[in-house]
């Protein structure tokens, strides 16, 4: 191993699958054909051993990636503002605004989440060095509620939740067109799309996926419901939304194009629940919807209103 190489180790929480693609999926600056090269070359090892690029990783593998090249990105504290909800020695609860980005990747190499986080206090370093305390993630123009863990020993603990679907987390969502039935469940596995690698889809040798949804108000063109996720897919309530007919609202990557103006999909993390990982005690996190989400509710109530 040269003087210049970097090595970083990420346990599995939720990725699964061909080594090559985990790889490139746990780090977004490594392709997937670098990290087959990678592996082939033996600078990636599963468990401390050897594998090959096909190799079928599982959650609670330790991978270790001998990074070759040096990475652009530089992961700094940044003093930015955070709205953190719940704070101790162990856990922070905070409400990511819309259009941050939670960690640095390809693209997005600072004023991120993670550089905020940083900035205000130590973080665990079981995830990887440019996830440090991450947990769990949300997408950049979703908002809303995320565990961070200030220490290994947190972070395990809570991952352990996460696997073992444990944890509480609600969504609010505002979809394109009305829903009829008062609630509902969508089970349909999620992979990446063979269309487009920008985006994930419904497929039949996909993860298993299971989103629980609940109306919460109808519209003519519009219907507002609650989202609780039993499994934490990539895009999972985007993807399934618009698998059944109802894609989000503002949804650049899934929803039309003729949708609501904002910034981004109205998709908003309201309830986050979880034991805490010392106490053991059932915390359970709210935090309220958006200014702009709020405002457009308040718009469709006028110009949108089911008639009477």
């Amino acid at each position: 191993m040269g003087i210049d190489n970097k090595l970083k180790t990420v346990v599995l929480t939720e990725h699964t699958g061909r080594l090559d693609k985990v790889v490139s999926e746990i780090d977004t600056t490594i392709s997937r054909s670098r990290a087959k090269k990678l592996i082939e070359d033996g600078h990636i090892k599963v468990n401390g051993q050897l594998k090959k690029p096909k190799y079928h990783a599982e959650v609670g593998d330790q991978i270790d990636i001998e990074d070759i090249e040096p990475t652009p990105i530089s992961l700094e504290p940044e003093n930015i503002p955070l709205d953190i909800i719940y704070e101790d020695d162990d856990v922070i609860v905070v409400n990511k605004p819309q259009g941050m980005v939670v960690h640095p990747s390809a693209g997005h190499s600072n004023h991120t989440l993670v550089n905020a986080l940083l900035f205000h206090s130590p973080l665990s370093t079981i995830n990887g060095e440019f996830r440090p305390g991450i947990v769990h993630r949300i997408d950049k123009d979703t908002s809303g509620l995320l565990m961070v863990a200030k220490n290994d020993a947190a972070h395990q603990a809570l991952s352990e939740q996460l696997k073992k679907q444990k944890n509480l987390r609600k969504y609010i969502a505002l979809v394109h067109g009305r829903i009829n039935e008062n609630s509902g469940v969508v089970n349909a596995p999620i992979g990446r799309s063979v269309k487009d690698r920008k985006k994930q889809a419904v497929v039949a040798d996909g993860r298993p996926a299971i989103t629980h949804f609940k109306v919460l108000e109808r519209f003519q063109d519009y219907t507002l419901i609650s989202c609780q996720l039993e499994t934490g897919r990539t895009h999972q309530i985007r993807v399934h939304m618009k698998y059944i007919g109802h894609p989000i609202a503002g949804d650049p990557l899934y929803g039309p194009r003729k949708t609501l103006k904002g910034n981004g999909q109205f998709l908003h993390a309201q309830e986050l629940g979880f034991e805490h990982p010392v106490t053991h005690k059932l915390m359970v996190f709210s935090a309220p919807i958006p200014p702009i989400f709020e405002k457009t509710l308040a718009h469709l109530r006028l110009n949108n209103a089911l008639n009477s």
